[in-house]
């Protein structure tokens, strides 16, 4: 059997996108990528790196969990407080 792995579930980068009304090139500035990048990334042609994922995770108020297709829960977990530097 021939399993394919992802290591995001691109749709639902996709679709957080979209239901917010944003544009590819709005989150590649997010990102600090260009949109042609990110393009990349939302399709699959190239994998994210984990700084994007997380900060993916926090703009959204999703759990990294979620991002990655572990869990249909959207809900993030309680997230560290900041310690001032």
């Amino acid at each position: 059997m021939n399993m394919r792995t992802e290591i995001l579930k691109y749709e639902r980068i996709r679709d957080l996108r979209i239901d917010r009304g944003l544009t590819q090139e709005d989150i590649g500035k997010l990102l600090h990528v260009s949109q042609n990048t990110y393009s990349q990334y939302e399709i699959g042609e190239i994998r994210y790196p984990l700084d994007a994922v997380v900060t993916l995770a926090k703009y959204y108020n999703v759990s990294v969990d979620y991002l990655v297709g572990l869990t249909d829960e959207t809900a993030p977990y309680p997230r560290k407080r900041q310690t001032a530097p």
